[in-house]
């Protein structure tokens, strides 16, 4: 798994043309990943979502967008330069939605036990250091009965796999480093979505960090997927 301080460093490096890269590198696809993702969440009727591993807050954002005023959201991140474009984006917006942004790391989150409705999680488990940790931490938080999302990379059809990863390894870094100047960043994309579990092998560790009725949505030929699960 990834080193948390080695991840921090990169996505820092990354911030401020985060967004473009993504938008470009998905072919606007990401845009339909989180509609589906926050629809999931709508239909929980929650009071308190955190989006943890928040990033640009685009998830956040979209939450609140759907979910109205009388919901709380608040988005979680450990990389201080990605909270700062979140923040910038909320600030800009007339009139601003009433997100939090705040340092969160998902291995120790500042949230008290049993105290959240349901939780999003968007590209952000694939690099945690200590996935076992980061979940169960995230089952400590949520209220009995709360649920997690998680919108990650998984393994795609197996007919799909060599164009894939030839993207992956050949392209996208290219890409991406013509956008953010720093194609290293997206060296290891490729690499940490190759090496990430497949949609099973994820249920099971949900499952065994305490996780009931876990589930996984495959989108897009395989390449994300959309686990949920209940506390």
């Amino acid at each position: 798994m990834p080193q948390a301080e080695a991840v921090r460093s990169m996505f820092g490096g990354i911030a401020k043309r985060y967004d473009l890269a993504n938008h470009l590198l998905s072919g606007g696809v990401d845009y339909w990943w989180r509609r589906v993702l926050v629809k999931k969440v709508k239909e929980t009727h929650p009071k308190l979502v955190a989006d943890l591993a928040t990033g640009s807050g685009d998830v956040a954002f979209a939450l609140k967008k759907k979910l109205g005023n009388d919901v709380e959201v608040r988005g979680l991140d450990f990389c201080q330069p990605m909270l700062d474009e979140a923040i910038k984006k909320r600030d800009a917006r007339d009139p601003s939605p009433a997100i939090t942004f705040e340092i969160g790391d998902i291995l120790k989150l500042p949230l008290e036990t049993d105290s959240v409705d349901a939780m999003t999680v968007a590209f952000g488990v694939r690099n945690l250091e200590n996935r076992e940790q980061g979940l169960k931490d995230i089952l400590r938080s949520l209220k009995p009965g709360g649920k997690i999302f998680i919108l990650e990379f998984s393994q795609p059809y197996r007919w799909f796999r060599p164009i894939y990863y030839a993207y992956l390894k050949y392209i996208l870094p290219t890409l991406a480093g013509w956008v953010t100047g720093q194609p290293e960043a997206y060296d290891y994309l490729g690499d940490s979505i190759e090496a990430f579990p497949p949609r099973q092998q994820l249920i099971s560790e949900l499952e065994a960090a305490g996780f009931k009725n876990v589930a996984a949505l495959r989108m897009t030929l395989g390449i994300v997927a959309i686990h949920e699960g209940t506390a």
